[in-house]
């Protein structure tokens, strides 16, 4: 279906400029009763037969019919001949034209999230509904076409007993019912987040569409230039936030600004580098390879799988929607069932490719004995404005970070990304800001990749929020004049009303990060930290081992407090045999916020001799956060050794006693707890960044400032009870 095709007389480029929401009317009332043996008859010349054939009710139990049924042709037939009666009695029509009921079940916050992606699409100078600036060429030309083509309204085919796609477990639709398009899929051709949908289920997805980021960074899709004063100043400020490495100290290292080049703050290689739109516009050239690489979207939405997969019984495995079988697939990506397993993340990847004025590209090759491997640092640091200077400062501003990364046979590399704040004292007025981030990491046979994401950008959070009204006049009641100014400081004003008005808490992080391990013997091993103060934070991981003894470590550590929502996803999928997954997702959520973690662990038919291992465990600092964790796994193949748990507590009494009574006061017993607990997943971050112990920029600093932040405090009344101020 050609991308101006028209839904219900509104083209997808009229919809991109259209702002108002179109009300839908179905064509007729009709109704949907369940057919019963009454309700289906035989066609015959007189269109309301006065005694209607009953026929018999099928009925299949288990794994199928054991015997091949009759001719299903001859079925297809009878089904032609069959009508359905309505309550009335009479006959209700067939339905073949879906179109007219695409939007049928799109709600008012369905139609909103709609219009706020749309206006995501469009260049924020554009009141004609034209196509955005591609500054990856035909690589954002296929991703946008891929956005504004709707998926076409279509019945899953229906084969005979014995087709090699044959299943039972197959849906059949009522001829007289109509085809309704998957949540999410109502307007675009890729899923949009939905309030219900099950990706989004415990993310602010209101908040997030109610804000709005249509404004276009200055400048995008052109390199930043610094004068020798603002490179000074900025080389400082990101070293005093650890977000910095000599040149001696790494192999190289690519800065960006609200998503525009700087190099002047960059070391690049002939294998680390830039890509600018001359790499795609024919004035350098890029790999095949590269260039596919770039066009893949997650979640399922690019079939091909990155590498091929050897199977003892078909050869190679070449589909993802056909893995482990027609009776245990997942299926077409656009299909309910598949999204609903899925991380959401396809729609955001293609708006990157769409948005992204520029990629960082990170290649690794096979090192001499004697070469001392380094690591590679990708820097994307944003300032209180997001780059825009001009227009109206209530307008939100979304900039779209990129990183390919491809580790060759034997090849070693420590990838490092951080994101953090900039200018955070400068005069610039406050713009909401959306990152929307996109990696993806391609290891060869043999290699190993060790990746280390640092996501601390959004400031920090309001303290003492957690604390109601009284608790907040008791505090002020109990203040003694002899302390000073600065204990009654924190109870001066409401918490929850400053954390409300924190320009941060606007801010909405988006980074979904796409492994694929397609060498044999290849490895991935990640550490992701979530620290930042943004008002909404999500990252979610995908990693996919293809080539026999594969292996993927992820480790993930995830600070809320205050307002924020943070969320967390993981998917490991095992296709390969004899492959290997360890996960340990670790949470602290503090003060009002909401976290939510989910890891998903597949293991296809193919992947025997599986071993994966999942483990979530999440710290509540306060009764008045929330915390939804699943981890779960899904096993087809039958010779494997996979495990996972969760557990969710709160800081341990019979600990804070022994601290206590070592002299320890509370606040300090705490959070020693809080660092020891977060401690286990920051110690595996990359030595270079990390800094050394005593660093009072290093890592172990910051991790510290922040628990202080979200410390809960007094004693509680109660087991299970609120943090009583003291």
């Amino acid at each position: 279906m050609d991308s101006r095709t028209s839904l219900l007389g509104l083209t997808a480029a009229a919809f991109l400029r259209n702002t108002a929401t179109d009300a839908f009317v179905p064509p007729r009332s009709i109704s949907h009763p369940t057919t019963t043996s009454s309700s289906v008859a035989r066609r015959s010349s007189d269109s309301r037969p006065s005694k209607p054939a009953l026929l018999p009710l099928a009925v299949s139990i288990g794994l199928g019919p054991e015997s091949q049924p009759s001719n299903t042709n001859a079925n297809a037939t009878a089904t032609e001949e069959r009508i359905i009666l309505g309550e009335d009695g009479q006959p209700l029509p067939y339905i073949t034209d879906h179109e007219p009921y695409r939007l049928a079940r799109l709600s008012k916050s369905d139609a909103a999230a709609d219009e706020w992606y749309a206006s995501l699409l469009r260049d924020d100078d554009d009141d004609e509904g034209r196509p955005p600036c591609f500054f990856l060429g035909q690589v954002s030309a296929a991703a946008y076409e891929r956005i504004v083509t709707p998926v076409p309204l279509e019945d899953e085919p229906v084969y005979e007993y014995g087709h090699e796609e044959w299943t039972p477990y197959s849906s059949r639709r009522l001829p007289t019912s109509p085809l309704y398009p998957a949540y999410g899929l109502e307007r675009f051709g890729l899923p949009v987040c939905r309030r219900g949908a099950e990706a989004w289920r415990f993310f602010d997805v209101g908040g997030l569409v109610a804000t709005d980021y249509s404004g276009r960074v200055d400048g995008m899709g052109k390199d930043a230039d610094l004068t020798p004063q603002e490179t000074a100043d900025v080389v400082s400020e990101l070293r005093s936030k650890g977000a910095w490495l000599d040149d001696e100290a790494c192999d190289a290292r690519l800065v960006y600004v609200n998503g525009r080049f700087c190099p002047a703050l960059s070391k690049q290689t002939d294998l680390v580098k830039n890509l600018d739109s001359t790499y795609f516009d024919g004035t350098h050239t890029l790999s095949e390879q590269t260039l596919t690489y770039l066009h893949r979207l997650p979640d399922g939405f690019t079939d091909e799988l990155a590498a091929k997969v050897p199977d003892e019984t078909k050869g190679f495995l070449t589909s993802l929607k056909k893995l482990s079988g027609p009776d245990h697939s997942v299926g077409e990506p656009t299909s309910q069932f598949a999204i609903n397993n899925q991380q959401g993340t396809a729609a955001f990847a293609a708006l990157n490719s769409v948005k992204a004025g520029c990629v960082a590209y990170v290649e690794a090759e096979k090192k001499e004995e004697e070469e001392e491997s380094k690591p590679v640092l990708i820097v994307n640091a944003q300032t209180p404005s997001g780059g825009k200077l001009t227009g109206d400062h209530h307008v939100g501003v979304s900039f779209h970070p990129r990183l390919l990364t491809v580790v060759h046979d034997e090849g070693v590399l420590s990838l490092i990304q951080s994101n953090v704040d900039l200018k955070e004292n400068s005069d610039e007025a406050p713009r909401a800001t959306f990152v929307n981030g996109y990696t993806q990491i391609f290891v060869g046979a043999n290699a190993n990749v060790t990746h280390t994401y640092l996501e601390e950008s959004g400031g920090t959070v309001t303290p003492r929020v957690e604390m109601s009204d009284e608790e907040l006049d008791a505090a002020k009641l109990s203040f003694r004049p002899g302390q000073g100014p600065d204990a009654l400081a924190p109870f001066v004003s409401n918490p929850r009303d400053v954390e409300a008005r924190r320009p941060a808490l606007r801010n909405t992080h988006f980074q979904a990060i796409d492994v694929h391990v397609v060498g044999d013997q290849g490895s991935y091993s990640s550490t992701l930290l979530e620290l930042g103060g943004s008002g909404r934070a999500r990252i979610a991981v995908s990693a996919s081992l293809l080539r026999p003894g594969a292996s993927a470590a992820i480790r993930g550590f995830s600070l809320s407090g205050g307002a924020q929502r943070a969320d967390m996803r993981t998917n490991i999928h095992h296709i390969a045999q004899g492959t290997v997954s360890r996960q340990e997702q670790r949470n602290m959520v503090g003060g009002r916020s909401t976290a939510s973690f989910r890891g998903r662990i597949r293991v296809e038919q193919s992947a025997q001799q599986t071993d994966s291992e999942q483990l979530s465990r999440t710290i509540l600092l306060s009764d008045h956060a929330r915390i939804w964790s699943t981890p779960s796994l899904e096993i087809i193949a039958d010779d494997v050794k996979c495990q996972h748990g969760a557990t969710v507590s709160d800081l341990s009494e019979e600990e804070l006693f022994y601290l206590r009574s070592r002299g320890l006061d509370v606040a300090t017993a705490r959070n020693i707890l809080m660092y020891a607990f977060a401690e286990e997943i920051g110690s595996k971050v990359e030595k270079a960044i990390a800094g050394e112990f005593d660093d009072e920029n290093g890592l172990r600093s910051r991790i510290i400032k922040k628990l202080r932040i979200i410390v809960p405090e007094g004693d509680k009344a109660l087991v299970g009870g609120e943090f009583q101020s003291v």
